[in-house]
């Protein structure tokens, strides 16, 4: 396969890409990332996590896992992940300014975030307005954005009670997971705050097949 672009996402910001139908998406990076994806065509039929996880028949996307539509049409195809430290979320949602302020509000920061972070130091915003912000020039609303595939983020879940909580669990360097473009797609990364253990930029290649 043959790189044919390449882009850095720095800390707290998002991008957008097209890529074609057969293209591979491959995202590396030792912090977490918040992936969404689109129907280039029809910017309505986009990722949804629900269907994703029905159709897999598991809370864990991995390698020779398909990312769905709530319509169950296929996006994107993971075809590699060597994130072998833990896995990828695809329970909670994104962080937000909204999120971070309430955190503050209700004392409960270290609670959610595993460490004591003073008010005036939590970001100003997150992943969901870095993904707004990269999708608004498509002509996709804040309120539009769907709920992310959470790219190297590892959730803990205490089961019978079904209690996630975060852990500092990241990927090593030269990480990364690749997926197949099942169709013309739209997709948007978030290289996250990640206020638990600091966020990191985050690289994305499209390869031909």
């Amino acid at each position: 396969m043959r790189v044919i672009d390449e882009h850095t996402i720095s800390p707290n910001t998002g991008q957008a890409f097209e890529v074609a139908e057969g293209q591979r998406i491959r995202v590396y990076g030792t912090t977490i990332a918040d992936f969404v994806a689109f129907d280039r065509h029809n910017l309505r039929e986009r990722f949804e996590q629900a269907r994703t996880k029905t159709y897999n028949s598991t809370i864990y996307i991995t390698r020779g896992h398909t990312l769905m539509t709530k319509s169950n049409e296929p996006l994107l195809s993971v075809t590699q992940d060597t994130y072998t430290e833990g896995t990828h979320d695809m329970q909670k949602g994104m962080c937000s300014a909204a999120r971070y302020r309430r955190a503050a509000a209700e004392g409960r920061v270290a609670e959610y975030y595993n460490r004591d972070i003073a008010p005036g130091d939590l970001p100003d915003h997150g992943c969901w307005e870095n993904l707004s912000q990269a999708l608004a020039p498509h002509g996709i609303p804040p309120e539009d954005v769907p709920s992310p595939f959470n790219l190297f983020q590892t959730i803990a879940i205490e089961l019978p009670s079904g209690r996630m909580s975060n852990t500092s669990i990241r990927p090593r360097p030269g990480t990364y997971i690749e997926f197949r473009a099942e169709r013309d797609v739209l997709i948007a990364i978030s290289a996250c705050p990640d206020v638990t253990v600091g966020g990191k930029e985050i690289g994305v290649q499209i390869l031909d097949p």
